[in-house]
């Protein structure tokens, strides 16, 4: 009986050995943590469907902000969810809107870590839409106008990169021109350039209350079968300046990420969405999961596809076992 010459299990051996030959490394540098910021003082709302998840007034976001940046998580990405919704969303581009208000007290507290502010109008629409509606259609050029005001609002406010996540034709070459007219050409877009129109958004429309009032968004966001379409919507928004773009959400569209990446060599970020938060958090409180090591081979396999960031409302659990880790072996 012959033995096998290649024992690819050699490599497999020990914790150790694993660690060094390790493809794909998952690192507390590539996290982006999500925070959800409204109005009050001492306001800490629990999100029924993303556990561990809540609204936060800026006094409580800034605790979280600061204790993200002492794990070395490098950026936080805010929404905010406004005192008042109207058809056109204004608190969106207000000087004091929610965001605003808390794009600077974030940098004023915590200069080095990262602010990276949601550019959208959905959250702040009566209508829950991500744009202007006329005639019950969403109307894209007029909505792009007013997200160019909102990106130009938030760099204003001290945001470091915006990231327009609405899926109106043209608004990164709408929002790239406005900021370089206010005189903001430093300020990079992440530009929600491949966003499907997914159900695993729900949590998330809980926590900012942005369910549409009529329809849905498959009139703006990418039909759930498309690949290649996604291929042609990221090459508009790098043409238009995009300086990176973002998957969203990740698991379900791995191949997506995959093929961005391959394709155009940006700096790409999936976006692991409150769907796929709930899932894992949901299977793990019934025991039918181990929940730290799903949590890491799930965002490590995000990485593995080609992301080279990811945007979890793990990113803080990620860190710690990362830190925990630099002193054992790993999993």
């Amino acid at each position: 009986m012959s033995h096998p010459l290649y024992r690819p299990r050699r490599l497999r051996e020990s914790a150790l050995i694993r660690r060094m030959v390790r493809e794909t490394r998952l690192t507390v540098d590539s996290l982006i943590l999500p925070l959800f910021v409204v109005h009050g003082r001492g306001v800490r709302e629990p999100i029924a469907s993303m556990p561990g998840v809540a609204r936060l007034s800026i006094d409580e976001l800034l605790k979280e902000a600061k204790d993200a940046a002492s794990m070395g998580i490098p950026a936080v990405l805010l929404f905010g969810v406004p005192a008042q919704k109207d058809l056109r969303g204004s608190e969106a581009y207000a000087e004091d809107g929610i965001v605003q208000q808390a794009a600077r007290a974030v940098k004023e507290r915590i200069p080095d870590l990262l602010v990276v502010t949601d550019v959208c109008l959905c959250q702040y629409t009566s209508h829950g839409h991500c744009g202007v509606v006329e005639d019950g259609r969403v109307k894209n050029d007029p909505s792009v106008d007013l997200l160019a005001r909102v990106a130009v609002s938030h760099a204003e406010a001290g945001a470091d990169v915006v990231a327009p996540s609405d899926m109106m034709d043209g608004r990164v070459a709408a929002i790239r021109e406005a900021l370089d007219e206010a005189n903001y050409t430093e300020t990079p877009i992440m530009a929600y350039s491949a966003k499907y129109a997914s159900a695993f958004y729900g949590p998330f429309r809980e926590a900012v209350e942005s369910a549409p009032q009529f329809g849905d968004r498959r009139s703006y966001q990418m039909d759930p079968a498309n690949g290649a379409e996604a291929l042609r919507e990221v090459g508009l928004d790098v043409d238009e300046g995009a300086d990176m773009v973002i998957v969203k959400p990740a698991l379900p569209y791995l191949d997506v990420v995959a093929r961005v990446k391959q394709e155009f060599g940006i700096p790409v970020a999936a976006y692991s969405v409150s769907g796929e938060y709930a899932m894992l958090k949901a299977a793990a409180q019934l025991g039918w999961l181990d929940e730290e090591r799903v949590m890491m081979e799930a965002l490590t396999g995000i990485r593995r596809a080609g992301a080279d960031l990811v945007i979890t409302y793990l990113a803080r659990e990620v860190a710690r076992v990362l830190e925990r880790q630099r002193f054992g072996p790993s999993l």
